[in-house]
């Protein structure tokens, strides 16, 4: 069954090296809400609204095709065996695998959610906006630490973010930790001399090393060049997640070790087990 996520995942990244990032934030995204039980994927129906239009998923994750495409085939090869919940956690670590980063070992056995919680997703996830303490608070409520989520917010290493999760940042009296080079061609990108027209335009988060899993988000970090506020507070705000920062910067294995330690805890926050739940045959909708 690894096999064949790790197969469909190669594939989708090959095709949109975009693609791992997305995959391994979908997990994230999943998790944050009622723990790992792939009611992320839910599309919405009569009777539920899914958390698909919250605030930090519409018009914003992506993958769930290539989610749809590996279910198909697992239910192809052995049906009714493997949870979209452990799809997504198996995803998430090849993700990262594929970009350059380290393996890991993957406890399987979630089992899916039957219901989904928009107002738990407005609430729960980590906005791009964010101070260290709120972030700090937000983890700490699925049971993470602050250490944690310094380390998790390394996987911004890969992927893109919209102008709309960061352009306060650029507008009226643009925020003084942010680089100058850096915030002209932002400003570019995201206003084109118009005011907020470009809110769905992308950058990469990591502008030296977009495509690969590695410690360069934190060494952009002290001369300015984190993108989201949420990731330059990580080192502006000085304090323990800095010294955290600099220690990675200055150690890939150790970041990789860490993360590895971070995924496991938080691909295990509240899994459905045993008789809870379901396996899901499709997982947009249960069964």
């Amino acid at each position: 069954a690894e096999a064949i996520v790790f197969d469909g995942v190669e594939r989708a990244v090959a095709q949109d090296p975009r693609m791992a990032a997305s995959l391994l934030r979908l997990h994230f995204h999943d998790c944050f809400v009622n723990g790992c039980d792939a009611s992320v994927l839910l599309d919405d129906t009569a009777t539920m609204t899914g958390e698909k239009t919250a605030a930090p998923n519409a018009n914003s994750l992506r993958g769930f095709e290539v989610i749809d495409s590996i279910k198909a085939e697992l239910e192809f090869a052995c049906p009714c065996i493997v949870s979209c919940a452990d799809i997504l956690a198996i995803a998430a670590r090849d993700s990262v695998v594929l970009t350059g980063g380290s393996a890991w070992q993957v406890q399987l056995g979630r089992r899916d959610s039957r219901t989904a919680n928009k107002n738990l997703a407005n609430n729960n996830l980590p906005a791009p906006t964010s101070d260290v303490p709120t972030l700090t608070q937000k983890f700490k409520n699925v049971g993470l630490s602050q250490e944690d989520m310094v380390t998790l917010s390394g996987a911004h290493t890969i992927g893109k973010a919209r102008c709309a999760t960061f352009s306060a940042r650029l507008q009226n009296q643009p925020d003084p930790t942010l680089e100058k080079v850096m915030l002209t061609s932002l400003q570019k990108l995201c206003f084109n001399g118009f005011s907020n027209n470009n809110s769905n335009a992308v950058t990469n988060l990591d502008m030296e090393t977009p495509l690969t899993f590695d410690n360069e988000y934190y060494k952009n970090l002290p001369s300015g060049q984190g993108l989201l506020n949420s990731d330059q507070v990580l080192y502006s705000t000085g304090g323990s997640t800095r010294n955290l920062v600099e220690f990675y910067m200055q150690n890939q294995d150790e970041f990789f070790h860490n993360f590895k330690i971070s995924m496991m805890k938080m691909g295990n926050i509240q899994p459905l087990l045993g008789k809870h739940g379901e396996i899901r045959r499709n997982c947009r909708f249960s069964n």
